[in-house]
């Protein structure tokens, strides 16, 4: 029976991929091969088998059709309208797949497939044969109860996730109709069933304050709590610093340095100092010592790298480390002993560093600063404030100086300073947004970044010549297709970009932005420049830092919130103390992979939970807003709209179906948005003004509509 089996199953594949077959349906092909009706069922299952085999598929319109046997692996992403894409490591092109070839994955699933076509020029399209391992193993949703019935359903927050989850009486945890609840997936269904699951966690109606937040991050897996061994463990370690702690630590407690923060930042991992010598600036970057309290491995250590940073959402900061120590004996606190590692380095009046030193100090803070009363002393040369820090005027005028040379510096050899403001939400005391503004970058949040980003330059590339295990900050040339297509279309507006064989530099980014600065275009220019950026990353193998137009860059600087850093001060720490032996740097060698992939792929779960808090409070705030008028500026076109960016950094769509003076077309190339009667043309860039039409909270979106011209002036 087997061996026939095979035999047929070896003439339908046969068949099906000889080349000069047509795609045919079930019936057609039973026809063609004289298969009688009474064992059509064995034929429907061979046909089964070759296509779990990857060796045909049936397309859209029910036809068999040779597929590609070779069979891939990589991670599914949904989409919320029912098809998604494979992405392959270390492949550029991702797979596309149709809902129909879903196999039952869901958002974030290993799985393997097999490719069914391959257009020249086109995206390759596959079919899911097999999942592998599902990412999701909670939900979070909106749970109704059905009125006398045994069961109820969560409808998933996700919405890439399609389908509701079953969830038995016996597994609702009590919780009630229209609450927000964490259910956790016990099996995930197929294409007859609904996946099953048991809530484990009820958050509360959705309308309570800090619910919507707190559903955000339960839905990114983020961790609101610490296990008690960690806390436990952080309270045994938080011990004030002893005589014994400073032994062979170089004592700096004499320096004047500050720390330079915002008004409500409580974790304060970096402290400076600035003298002058001759003609060099000596300038201190003292970092906190986090290493000093979290072991290798210890329980601290292993929560941290789980985490891989710290969450900042819109109402709430989920933190790296317990605030025993991240607020507490780790925080560079004014007035209190510290633990620091130190860069100190010699700056010319060029802004080159001629000399450095990376040791192991305690250091002491005088006044803990906050931007805001820096840039008062420096730009409006506050009374009260130079008044109030009298003795430490001279450092920062110091230090605007020294900041002004090393942007100069960074400039000239070819750094890409992108400057998009960010959103500051204010919220009030039921976490409802009152305020949406611009966050401004002034004079003393700028020089402490030319602070920090010279450090973490200046001990990568030590590190990086002493050749030991070290973890980079590395940000990848553009692609070059994508650099040509931008040089292509600035030619619109007479602008050029010289584009080497093989090689993009930095300079000819920098280049253009300074001849658009100030223009019309320049928003439109600036942002197509940003989209052709690649995603900075982590890795044990340095790259180079390409917006940075840095050879060497790290991150050393904030051990309280990035592991990253934390990792780096362990290795510089037993390089320090001559504990760098063959067996440590093997022992580094094995680890430093998986660290910079965990911390990477915790980078980015926590920016987006960071943006979908954002763009919820900014939904949120819009509400109280529908009817009014408002002037921005358009930030994106796609074929179903146009995005227009108001001043306060909120992001709204003008959907074509809104367009209604008009038919508009959609020219990619081009970046706009035509009329096909009128002529009328929208641009990236262009200001225009709206009027807001609806919002959703739920999908997080804001509509506007186009004043029209006589709105435009009542408005």
């Amino acid at each position: 029976m087997d061996k026939t089996f095979e035999k047929r199953k070896k003439v339908v594949h046969d068949l099906i991929c000889d080349d000069l077959y047509t795609p045919m349906k079930f019936k057609e092909l039973a026809v063609l091969l004289q298969v009688a009706k009474e064992d059509r069922d064995a034929l429907r299952m061979i046909l089964e088998e070759l296509e779990e085999e990857g060796k045909i598929y049936l397309s859209k319109r029910g036809k068999y059709c040779k597929g590609e046997a070779k069979k891939l692996t990589g991670r599914y992403r949904a989409n919320q309208r029912g098809f998604g894409f494979v992405v392959v490591e270390d492949d550029p092109d991702d797979t596309f797949i149709a809902e129909e070839n879903a196999g039952g994955a869901l958002d974030g699933d290993m799985v393997e497939f097999t490719i069914i076509r391959s257009p020249q020029g086109r995206s390759k399209e596959g079919k899911i044969t097999k999942v592998l391992e599902h990412e999701l193993k909670t939900v979070v949703g909106l749970y109704h109860k059905r009125k006398g019935k045994s069961y109820g359903f969560v409808l998933p927050d996700n919405l890439k996730i399609l389908k509701d989850i079953f969830v038995p009486a016996e597994k609702d945890k009590s919780a009630l109709d229209g609450q927000k609840v964490v259910v956790k997936l016990t099996s995930y269904g197929d294409d007859r069933h609904k996946p099953e699951g048991e809530i484990t966690e009820v958050l509360g109606y959705a309308n309570e304050p800090g619910t919507d937040i707190l559903s955000i991050a339960k839905g990114y897996n983020l961790p609101t709590e610490f296990p008690e061994k960690v806390l436990n463990q952080a309270e045994r370690v938080a011990k004030p610093v002893s005589e014994a702690d400073r032994v062979g630590r170089k004592d700096l407690r004499n320096w004047q340095m500050v720390t330079i923060d915002g008004e409500d930042a409580k974790d304060l991992d970096d402290a400076v100092s600035l003298v002058k010598e001759g003609e060099n600036y000596i300038l201190g970057v003292h970092i906190a010592d986090v290493t000093n309290y979290v072991q290798e491995n210890s329980a601290l250590d292993r929560e941290a790298l789980k985490r891989g940073t710290s969450v900042y959402l819109a109402d709430r900061v989920i933190p790296m480390l317990p605030q025993t120590l991240s607020n507490g004996i780790c925080s560079l606190n004014a007035g209190e002993d510290r633990l620091a590692l130190s860069c100190i380095m010699t700056v010319s009046p060029k802004g080159v560093v001629i000399d450095h030193e990376i040791t192991e100090t305690v250091i002491h803070v005088d006044r803990r600063m906050s931007y805001t009363s820096v840039n008062k002393i420096l730009t409006k040369e506050d009374e009260e404030e130079c008044r109030k820090y009298e003795e430490l005027v001279p450092m920062f005028r110091q230090m605007e100086t020294l900041s002004g040379i090393l942007r100069a510096h960074r400039k000239q050899r070819g750094a890409i300073d992108f400057d998009f403001p960010e959103a500051k939400v204010i919220l009030d005391e039921k976490g409802r947004p009152v305020e949406i503004r611009a966050y401004e970058r002034n004079v003393a949040t700028k020089l402490i970044e030319d602070f920090m980003l010279l450090a973490n330059e200046t001990v990568a590339e030590d590190y990086y010549w002493q050749e030991l295990p070290f973890v980079y900050r590395v940000h990848e040339a553009p692609d070059e297709e994508k650099m040509q297509a931008l040089a292509l279309f600035i030619n619109n507006f007479g602008y050029s970009m010289h584009l080497g064989v093989n090689e993009i530099r930095p300079k000819e980014i920098q280049k253009l932005l300074g001849k658009v600065e100030g223009t019309p275009e320049e928003p439109l220019i600036s942002r197509l420049a940003l989209r052709s950026m690649k995603q900075a990353k982590y890795t044990p193998e340095n790259a180079g830092h390409f917006g940075l137009a840095a050879s060497y860059y790290t991150h050393f600087t904030s051990p309280i919130r990035r592991y990253p850093d934390l990792q780096i001060h362990r290795i510089i720490k037993d390089n320090l103390r001559g504990r760098m032996t063959p067996e440590k740097r093997t022992h580094y060698e094995a680890i430093l992979e998986e660290v910079t992939k965990q911390s990477s792929e915790m980078e980015r779960r926590a920016e987006e939970a960071e943006r979908e808090t954002v763009k919820l409070k900014k939904t949120e705030y819009m509400e109280k807003h529908i009817g009014e008028y408002f002037e921005g500026v358009i930030s994106g076109i796609t074929k179903w709209g146009v995005y227009v960016e108001l001043e306060n950094t909120i992001e709204g769509l003008v959907h074509v179906v809104n367009m209604t003076d008009d038919h508009y077309e959609y020219y990619e190339e081009r970046h706009e948005m035509v009329g096909m009667h009128t002529g009328k043309t929208y641009k990236l860039g262009q200001r225009v003004r709206i009027c807001v039409l609806d919002t959703d909270r739920f999908l997080r979106t804001i509509d506007f509509k186009f004043a029209r011209e006589r709105e435009k002036q009542d408005g």
